[in-house]
């Protein structure tokens, strides 16, 4: 089952041309077009299914710096100073709340690198704190805890993944981009080697310049064309329990499960950090390159043979722009949940907090995280087609770091200035020989 997300009125008509197609209204898609229109541009958003129907609506709603790899520290930090004022600048509610986020450490190696990550985000003037076990008390008295400590970063917060790519889309949309959803882009068209055009299934529309904002749907997008991108999918599950107090205002990550109180008084629960990844042929095509990563995350990751193997083998990889693609058969991606680790993830939060011991499950819900080999995004100019670019891989926090990412997109687009150095999220990394794994902080 997928969680309601607040709808979005798409416009009725096609375009002929605009100067922008986005394609993908995901987080970053809406607020790349967001950011496009305010500059001037003319955008069409085009979306296979619904307004943040994907793993925009199911992730677990952290607006978060903490933790993150130092490439993204910048982008994020630009992206929490949008979060702190988007619901006044486009006149609707995401959701957003600045609570703090706090990450409860397993053992002394936790909070040795808990020490170090402080270290490295007190270079960025963060107010990011290492709290001893007495001060992991104090934070949440409610919990009975026999765990270290924590890291605790009280600028961080939350939003309602259900509500704020919504209403980013609605915002773009008043600005003058068309939204259009239920129009897969089949494919691209070039002329004298640039973009000149996307073809959907309801038309063409002619453009100058494409930003492929596709989540887990990117690489094989890509793919048709030619071009090379190491992307594969992991499945996070996900509950919504019914309402009970506060024990905390914000996310908590532990050991055990990971939860953000949400705007109705409900939780959002995951089991920490815990997913599923179902061996498919991409798997094995990416092998090289996902090595480290697996070797990183192999305790929190559960492999997986099934059906997923035989249906990704027989799915199309090329297709004629006149025909049906992948895209339309599949509308949203829509996984079922691992039910049995989040009930385990929910009895552990009934025994931590004995306060929350009569909460029920509501909903259970899966979605399908789009991951690079170093967990890094790429937000990047495509060399090989003059007028794409590229914005995916966010690998599990692109929520939080969405609008930021919009807002690159929109300037590299344009020609203006960058918010910040693009370098670290450069297409050209996965294929110059660096060493990819997720960073060690």
């Amino acid at each position: 089952m997928s969680p309601p997300v607040d709808p979005v009125t798409p416009n009725e008509t096609l375009p002929k041309e605009v100067d922008v197609v986005v394609i993908g209204a995901g987080i970053v898609g809406v607020s790349a077009a967001w950011f496009l229109t305010k500059r001037g541009l003319r955008v069409a958003l085009c979306e296979k299914g619904v307004v943040g129907g994907e793993q925009s609506s199911r992730n677990w709603g952290y607006c978060r710096q903490q933790g993150r790899d130092p490439k993204e520290l910048p982008l994020i930090i630009e992206s929490m100073r949008i979060w702190r004022g988007i619901d006044a600048e486009i006149g609707a509610e995401t959701g957003f709340v600045q609570t703090g986020v706090i990450y409860v450490a397993k053992s002394e190696k936790d909070m040795a690198s808990y020490e170090k990550w402080q270290s490295l985000s007190g270079q960025y003037q963060l107010d990011t704190k290492v709290l001893n076990r007495q001060g992991l008390s104090d934070l949440l008295p409610k919990l009975e805890s026999d765990w270290p400590g924590a890291l605790w970063t009280p600028s961080d917060g939350r939003a309602e993944p259900s509500r704020a790519a919504p209403a980013i889309a609605k915002a773009a949309q008043r600005e003058g981009a068309a939204i259009l959803t239920g129009c897969a882009v089949r494919g691209l068209e070039t002329s004298g080697g640039k973009v000149s055009a996307v073809v959907t299934e309801k038309g063409r529309i002619n453009c100058s310049a494409v930003v492929l904002a596709g989540g887990a749907w990117s690489s094989l997008f890509l793919r048709r064309h030619g071009i090379e991108f190491p992307q594969l999918k992991v499945r996070s599950s996900v509950m919504r329990t019914t309402e009970g107090p506060e024990v905390t205002p914000g996310g908590l990550s532990t050991p055990e499960f990971s939860i953000r109180r949400r705007n109705d008084g409900k939780y959002t629960l995951s089991r920490g950090f815990h997913s599923t990844f179902h061996l498919v042929p991409d798997a094995f095509r990416w092998f090289g390159k996902f090595w480290n990563a697996f070797l990183a995350e192999r305790g929190s990751v559960k492999l997986r043979l099934d059906g997923a193997f035989l249906r990704d083998l027989r799915e199309d990889k090329e297709w004629a722009l006149d025909s049906e693609t992948p895209f339309e058969r599949n509308r949203v991606l829509d996984p079922p949940a691992d039910r049995r680790i989040l009930d385990a993830g929910l009895a552990d939060l009934r025994r931590r907090f004995p306060v929350l011991a009569d909460l029920q499950v509501e909903e259970y819900w899966a979605g399908m995280i789009d991951v690079t080999p170093d967990a890094v995004p790429c937000i990047a100019p495509i060399e090989a087609m003059p007028g794409l670019v590229l914005a995916s891989g966010f690998s599990g926090h692109g929520f939080g770091i969405g609008p930021g990412a919009g807002k690159l997109v929109a300037e590299m687009v344009s020609g203006a200035p960058t918010c910040v150095d693009p370098a670290p999220f450069a297409y050209q990394r996965f294929f110059d020989g660096s060493r990819l794994a997720p960073a060690e902080v």
